[in-house]
């Protein structure tokens, strides 16, 4: 079995999330819960669950404050953290940077599920949790500028600078990292999501299966239908429709 705390200062949330995991997880059992930031640190210390699912926004404070606390108590954190939030844009984009799992209110069976199955792979390799330093770095700073971000692989979760990214590529629902001085790392994840999530960083998806940080675009060549070369030396295709866009990026840089 799987120990479990329910931590949200709504207590109907707390029974339709019982409900919810003994119909979807019945390998997971709630062995406590608790209602605001004091009475959570307190019940996480005392009974030392494998996975917390945690509420952002608690009647004396925030999710992240009981992290906070426990990681000044105890150094670190040692549960996994599932956060319950409502669509808030800032909070759920530090989850992303940080591989955390996350479900919006209300919650949907379906993400339970899938969530459910990830924590088992996590447990399964006790991962250290340095994710978890990472999103409370990002949200002490309160800016939305994330420097570092961390890749979930089969082997863990590691932690690396965005600008050290060279490109991604994608292939089904995978995607490999090219990352500089690093071996390249495969993700279970679409490129759209992390095109999504890095757009904003100077990164621009070129193609179909290529992403790349255009601080590390070496040159544009136009003959034989175009294509670029990265840093690393490498030669990626470039769209049909991505080579009017690239050609300005190119000038503007």
């Amino acid at each position: 079995m799987i120990t479990t705390l329910l931590i949200d200062d709504d207590k109907n949330l707390r029974d339709g999330m019982r409900e919810l995991l003994s119909f979807y997880a019945p390998d997971i059992q709630i062995i406590g819960e608790a209602e605001d930031v004091e009475s959570g640190v307190a019940v996480i210390d005392k009974l030392k669950p494998q996975v917390v699912f945690l509420d952002i926004q608690l009647n004396d404070g925030t999710g992240f404050d009981i992290l906070e606390q426990l990681a000044k108590k105890n150094g670190k954190t040692t549960s996994h953290i599932v956060f319950i939030t409502a669509h808030e844009e800032y909070a759920i984009k530090a989850f992303r940077f940080s591989a955390l799992d996350f479900l919006l209110k209300p919650v949907d069976p379906d993400e339970l599920e899938i969530v459910v199955g990830k924590i088992r792979g996590v447990l399964e390799k006790n991962d250290s949790y340095a994710h978890i330093d990472l999103l409370l770095e990002n949200i002490r700073k309160k800016v939305d500028n994330f420097k570092r971000i961390a890749l979930t692989t089969a082997d863990g979760i590691h932690l690396y600078e965005v600008s050290d990214i060279i490109r991604c590529e994608g292939e089904d629902n995978y995607t490999t990292f090219y990352i500089k001085n690093n071996k390249p790392i495969v993700i279970s994840k679409t490129l759209k999501e992390y095109e999504e999530l890095l757009s904003e960083y100077g990164f621009e998806r070129i193609h179909q299966k290529h992403l790349i940080n255009l601080a590390y675009l070496k040159s544009y060549v136009k003959k034989e239908g175009g294509y670029i070369v990265m840093s690393d030396n490498k030669q990626l295709p470039i769209s049909q429709r991505k080579k009017e866009r690239l050609q300005e990026l190119i000038k503007a840089l």
